[in-house]
């Protein structure tokens, strides 16, 4: 039975999986499959309603955990290292919860182990500011406009930028409205103790979505974690600053 799940492919050798965040695809990852092809088997899927792959029913962090599984068997990947960033960084702590005996190392990228709790002020006001021009009749392609521009730091690579507006201009309505729904619910605070292989966090010098000190300190709380900070980035530092953003992840899988 096929998991319904599209991806990009470079490569051989051992496996680096790659999972993108809210507003991106497989084709988020483009310059670290360009760049680590050459001596790993690189794979950046589609989350389940991205791309060409199949909804997930529920659209929830279980869910797109038990479908990376099931991508994963499909494609004869036994273990690997896992690389999510932002909302994949959710989906890739979800992943440990149940299958971590198949994570050789763990990258976690401008993400966070809580978003908080849905009835709260900051959580509200999150999902009208991101959700709230769907429902004014904004497309896809006007919050790709609106909100890249922000998520990034100066002297952001254009090609990298406009990667970001054109793969976030892409996501059906309906899928980002559940993973925006899904995110102010996700809260794995507790289970950071218990990531027990090594792991490397990485944040953007200027992040305002995941801000470096809370990341900083997110790793402090997990045994075997490394921290690293990706100068002059903002939240999407492996498309803004791929040269920065791969010689982080080059280091950590080298050590």
């Amino acid at each position: 039975m096929s998991s319904g799940i599209s991806y990009k492919s470079r490569g051989v050798g051992p496996a680096l999986v790659f999972l993108h965040g809210v507003g991106g695809g497989a084709e988020s990852w483009d310059a670290q499959l360009a760049f680590f092809g050459d001596r790993f088997r690189a794979l950046a899927w589609d989350m389940p309603g991205y791309g060409g792959s199949a909804p997930a029913a529920p659209a929830d962090f279980p869910q797109w955990a038990e479908a990376l599984a099931a991508w994963l068997d499909e494609i004869d990947v036994e273990r690997c290292v896992l690389v999510g960033h932002s909302i994949g960084g959710m989906i890739a702590q979800q992943f440990m919860t149940r299958h971590a005996h198949r994570v050789t190392r763990l990258v976690l990228s401008a993400t966070s182990p809580a978003f908080g709790r849905l009835d709260g002020d900051f959580q509200r006001d999150f999902i009208r500011s991101r959700i709230g021009p769907l429902d004014d009749g904004k497309t896809m392609s006007d919050l790709a406009a609106q909100f890249i521009p922000g998520l990034v730091g100066a002297d952001a690579d254009p090609e990298g930028i406009r990667n970001a507006v054109s793969t976030m201009s892409r996501v059906a309505p309906q899928t980002y409205r559940d993973a925006m729904q899904a995110l102010v619910r996700f809260d794995l605070r507790d289970w950071l103790a218990s990531i027990g292989v090594p792991t490397l966090l990485v944040a953007g010098e200027h992040d305002k979505a995941a801000p470096a000190k809370v990341m900083e300190r997110m790793a402090e709380k997990i045994p075997d974690a490394r921290y690293a900070c990706a100068a002059g980035a903002g939240h999407l530092a492996n498309m803004e600053r791929p040269e920065v953003f791969n010689a982080i992840l080059a280091e950590f899988l080298e050590a």
